[in-house]
């Protein structure tokens, strides 16, 4: 396809060999070459962007996959987008299939929610579109005032499940918290698997952070308020850890969303070989990996983690040979090839109900 004529053009946010590699898939998809830009950091460590070409009057699609730098990428990808604003491109989406913060989306104690302020700052640098994949709330859609398509990447790991288990027959789809439970019975129900649940205290829920609040009060005197009587609220106590199902003889199967840190995982692992498991996978959707995930996975019960490639992971794979990769960039590229012909993007989403 001729670039010039195609009404649009692709660019990378980043310059990096790792984080280039997956715009590359998709232009080749796309029959495009990837838009000329340069992006880097100044001696004084400010980002700077270069767009080498005339972007006047088309649709401007940047992909922007966060490496272990969060922070720069965000910096990188309002920069772009601003510059290609500036440069009176017609419409200018964001292809961000992790979107950074996605976990700092509630209101908790006296923080923030990251979330929507980042969603403000896309919009304010000139988006009008988003195209990512697998939200870690789907409300997230809701702090934007543009539209926003979630895409999904079940299919493809349910595809891997199918053609590289063997006996996945005889497997049990485990979801590793009752928060993740809707999202694995998504997985048990497509693949006729049953479904068995994680509950106790290796579920790390993130509402039960230490906050000045549960702090023992002043010392104060009661007489302003003599008719004041709460009830007291109970502190949780969470249950040891056990598995809800049987797992015994079975191939487990751990659906997630994010692995990052591994540590719950690994335990959950333990608790499942314990239980019967003979073998267990890890599939989620971005493989952010980080610290030491590599190490603890190839000295776990692990027998396999596999991720898409949302997030950069070609140096935890060198590191740890467990880890394995599956390819979205094909309907990374549909949904742009859909969004600037300005068709419909149901196809995308056949099959897929609210719960998943």
């Amino acid at each position: 396809m001729n670039v010039g004529k195609s009404g649009y053009r692709v660019f990378s946010a980043n310059s990096t060999t790792a984080c280039i590699e997956l715009s590359k898939k998709i232009t080749e998809r796309l029959g495009v070459d990837l838009g000329k830009s340069v992006v880097y950091q100044a001696s004084n460590k400010e980002t700077r962007v270069d767009v080498k070409e005339s972007v006047r009057g088309q649709d401007i699609f940047i992909i922007q996959t966060i490496p272990r730098d969060v922070n720069t990428a965000i910096m990188e990808l309002l920069i772009m987008a601003y510059a290609l604003k500036t440069s009176c491109a017609k419409n200018i989406i964001g292809v961000i299939p992790y979107f950074p913060y996605s976990k700092q989306c509630k209101m908790r104690k006296r923080g923030s929610i990251v979330c929507k302020l980042l969603a403000s700052m896309l919009a304010k640098a000139g988006l009008t579109h988003i195209i990512t994949m697998d939200l870690h709330q789907k409300e997230i859609q809701g702090f934007f005032g543009f539209p926003v398509d979630n895409l999904r990447a079940s299919p493809f790991l349910i595809q891997y499940i199918q053609d590289e288990i063997p006996d996945y027959r005889n497997a049990i789809i485990v979801a590793k918290s009752p928060s993740a439970a809707k999202r694995a019975q998504s997985y048990s129900e497509r693949l006729r698997l049953g479904l068995a649940v994680i509950h106790g205290e290796a579920q790390c829920s993130e509402s039960d952070m230490a906050d000045g609040r549960q702090s023992p009060p002043l010392v104060r005197s009661s007489s302003g308020h003599p008719g004041l009587d709460l009830p007291l609220m109970m502190a949780k106590e969470k249950p040891p850890m056990t598995v809800v199902g049987d797992v015994g003889g079975r191939i487990a199967i751990i659906i997630d969303d994010i692995i990052d840190d591994v540590e719950s995982f690994v335990a959950v692992a333990e608790l499942l070989k314990e239980r019967g498991a003979y073998k267990i996978y890890i599939m989620a959707t971005h493989g952010l990996l980080s610290a030491d995930a590599p190490r603890l996975i190839e000295e776990s019960a692990i027998d396999e983690v596999v991720v898409t490639n949302t997030v950069p992971h070609e140096v935890q794979k060198l590191q740890c040979p467990k880890i394995k990769t599956v390819d979205v960039s094909m309907i990374l590229a549909e949904a742009i090839r859909r969004t600037h012909n300005g068709e419909s993007m149901a196809y995308l989403f056949r099959n897929i109900t609210t719960d998943d």
